[in-house]
């Protein structure tokens, strides 16, 4: 008897300890993303910015292992000012996010290749201000997975979405709706060929999540979120009592991607 109970108690321990190291694994392969947001004045700061990202920074990130780097600028808007480049960078660990400055600083070709950027007079910046948010990838996605789309890049739309909640606790609701409630498996099974799902762990904006899902054209943009909205599952998990009063604001840009984008 006493031993069949030490039998089931060490099988018990191995079970919690497998889950427990399980999880920590699955929790170290979550990824960080930095979203660097460039605020322009005008159109000789763009082309600046353009030559500075594609022949430089884009490089020296690819060189320094960093791949899949988005860069998109906004989708031509009566109400929004095209004075903005987005530039999405993915890391696999803070420590590769905290490094990334040396890297670039000890890099011969990069400082070359940006020195306009890198050595811009006082009174004549390439830029007029930086927004840096940084985040971790949602359980439920913790690996960014590049847009396959094809075709025109003007023509594509990829959507950024902050949410941002009362409170932190509300927040952490709202990323367990996303999670274990369901909605990034929704998001999922209608094709919204998301890139990442992510917890803003520092920014502006904050307590919020961001995320961003990518369509061909507006006209499929439209009809997808038509879908979502007219699901089943959306019906039932917006009513769910335990998720209620989760978010009290949505910021969306649509967005495209530059051409020398990764994706």
């Amino acid at each position: 008897m006493k031993t069949s109970i030490i039998i089931k108690s060490f099988t018990l321990l191995f079970a919690v300890l497998f889950y427990s190291n399980s999880l920590t694994a699955q929790q170290a392969k979550r990824q960080y993303y930095q979203l660097k947001t460039y605020t322009l004045k005008d159109e000789a700061q763009e082309s600046r910015m353009d030559a500075y990202l594609k022949d430089a920074f884009l490089p020296a990130l690819k060189k320094a292992g960093i791949k899949d780097v988005g860069v998109f600028k906004f989708r031509p808007n009566n109400y929004l000012i095209a004075d903005k480049i987005f530039v999405l960078i993915p890391f696999n660990d803070l420590g590769e996010f905290e490094g990334l400055d040396s890297k670039l600083a000890n890099d011969p070709t990069y400082q070359k290749a940006g020195t306009d950027y890198i050595n811009a007079a006082f009174d004549n910046p390439p830029y007029q201000r930086i927004n840096s948010v940084l985040m971790r990838a949602f359980a439920e996605m913790p690996k960014m997975e590049a847009s396959k789309l094809t075709g025109p890049r003007k023509d594509r739309v990829y959507e950024l979405r902050s949410y941002e909640s009362p409170t932190e606790a509300t927040y952490l609701n709202k990323v367990d709706m996303f999670n274990a409630g369901g909605e990034v498996e929704l998001f999922e099974s209608l094709d919204f060929n998301a890139v990442f799902y992510a917890e803003v762990i520092s920014g502006d904006s904050m307590p919020n999540l961001m995320y961003m899902t990518t369509f061909p054209d507006m006209k499929t943009r439209d009809a997808k979120w038509e879908a979502f909205f007219g699901s089943d599952k959306w019906g039932v998990l917006k009513n769910e009592p335990k998720y209620q009063n989760n978010m009290n604001k949505a910021d969306k840009l649509l967005l495209y991607p530059t051409e020398y984008s990764d994706y």
